[in-house]
């Protein structure tokens, strides 16, 4: 494969201040710590940023909180050094009309900082007044989701009889996306917003487990509760056979990650298992389809409040950095539900991420592989061009060769039918001391590897309350070279 740095490629872009996407996301607590006017200031004049991207409503630290990672990051040069005990919820008024079909209606954050305040009402009039746009940040799971600093008590009533039933009829960890109370609560926090508040755009970000991802991670599959299984009879889909074969699928993936041995080895034993239990990947198929019916359902609704306002996918990083979800998910088909997409490429951070994501294979179907050389199978296959395998979490993924190539993949993916948005770590959260840092350097490389790769914006992530503005001042200088900063 030719080195991505020396070879010249036509953009779909040329990037100007007039077609301009620097999005950066931002939780509510900042502009609390630091004031609106400090927070805005420093992202447009210091860094470059026109768009902001504000979590609104969530139960995750990563999304509306201070730094989750400060005991091995340290605390960002800007903002409160102190842990924030955040409770989570709407961090903006819900209107009580628009939650008559749902039993979620008392989600009002309750953290004391936060009290009668309303941050897009906050926010969004200082924005504009300085010629920025801003955007609303939602992410599903909302609650309980590893390693986002998930607040341990949600206290929603009743929220419990609207989690997902595991294959042996247990009730799992979150809210299934089928159960009408749910489902019809994200089409109301949604229009709510868009409605009542004079927001620029919406990212909506969906990373919800598969019942194949599930069952490699070591989890019993989902979903079989009621709701499910009557969309899924609906549909002519035996759900009987369906839920015993992901139980014998599960059975041999929990064998494979004990250890046990198998007479044909491991992949042709998943082969054979996968053969004699077919309804495996009807329900895969089944369960992918109504996780996509639900990112366009929220698009359809957000183009009937408001037809113009653009709605884009934040789109998973395991997308592309598993083969499953690599064919499950493709570009242009995103296209038809989103004006733009947004992959995740958090460099710094993804040589764990993608180390963690081999794992799975590693000890379930490749198990009886060499790991550093299926790593590179699959590296190749996925186009990540990280190092071996024994160092990709201290070296990180590079943004030359990573950021360019899955900036890339996108952008020939959408086929000009929807903009690409680059997703960059600055100071993304990390949950090893060995693991790569963020620096300036990496910051400025990405964003020319964005532009050099074709891609339209880009959006520093994941939020900006554990960000070194030193880091930042790396995409600044690019901006500035790029003519995208003055």
């Amino acid at each position: 494969m030719s080195d991505p740095t020396k070879t010249k490629t036509t953009p779909n872009m040329t990037p100007t201040m007039d077609n301009k996407f620097v999005g950066i996301q931002v939780s509510p607590i900042s502009f609390i710590d630091e004031g609106v006017d400090t927070v805005l200031d420093t992202l447009k004049d210091r860094v470059g940023v026109n768009v902001l991207m504000l979590g609104t409503v969530s139960w995750l630290g990563l999304k509306t909180g201070r730094s989750i990672s400060h005991k091995l990051d340290g605390w960002p040069d800007h903002g409160v050094p102190e842990p924030f005990t955040m409770k989570g919820g709407a961090y903006f008024d819900p209107d009580p009309r628009y939650y008559t079909k749902t039993l979620i209606k008392d989600f009002r954050a309750t953290d004391a900082e936060m009290q009668g305040i309303d941050i897009l009402d906050l926010v969004v009039p200082a924005a504009h007044a300085r010629g920025m746009k801003v955007y609303v940040e939602l992410m599903e799971p909302f609650f309980k989701y590893a390693g986002h600093g998930s607040v341990n008590n949600i206290d929603i009533p009743n929220l419990a009889t609207c989690m997902e039933v595991d294959v042996f009829g247990r009730r799992k960890d979150e809210p299934s996306t089928s159960n009408p109370d749910y489902r019809n609560w994200m089409h109301a926090i949604i229009e709510d917003q868009v409605r009542n508040h004079d927001i620029d755009g919406i990212m909506w970000c969906n990373e919800r487990n598969s019942p194949i991802d599930q069952m490699m991670q070591g989890e019993a599959p989902g979903d079989f509760s009621e709701h499910t299984r009557h969309e899924a009879l609906a549909r002519g889909i035996d759900v009987e056979a369906c839920r015993r074969a992901c139980i014998a699928m599960y059975e041999y993936m929990q064998a494979a990650r004990a250890g046990e041995s198998f007479d044909d080895g491991a992949f042709v034993t998943f082969l054979r298992v996968l053969m004699q239990n077919p309804e495996v990947l009807i329900w895969e198929k089944f369960w992918l389809e109504r996780n996509k019916d639900l990112d366009r359902e929220l698009y359809g609704l957000v183009k009937w409040c408001k037809p113009n306002l653009p709605f884009g996918l934040n789109v998973w990083n395991r997308n592309h950095f598993n083969i499953f979800r690599r064919a499950q998910w493709p570009w242009y088909e995103q296209t038809m539900y989103a004006d733009w997409v947004k992959p995740i490429t958090y460099q710094h951070q993804s040589g764990e991420i993608w180390n963690k994501e081999f794992g799975f294979f590693q000890k379930t179907i490749l198990r009886d592989f060499d790991p550093a050389t299926a790593m590179k199978v699959l590296d190749g296959i996925l186009n990540i061009q990280g190092s071996a395998l024994d160092s990709v979490v201290q070296d990180g993924l590079d943004p030359d060769t990573y950021v360019y190539s899955q900036c890339a993949d996108a952008v020939r993916g959408v086929h000009g039918k929807a903009k690409v948005f680059m997703g960059l770590g600055i100071d993304a959260p990390r949950v090893r001391a060995d693991q790569a840092k963020c620096t300036p350097d990496i910051a400025y490389r990405s964003v020319m590897a964005t532009y050099r790769a074709g891609g339209d914006g880009v959006v520093l992530s994941p939020n900006y309350a554990s960000m070194k503005l030193t880091n930042l001042d790396g995409v600044a200088k690019a901006l500035t070279e790029l003519g995208l900063k003055a």
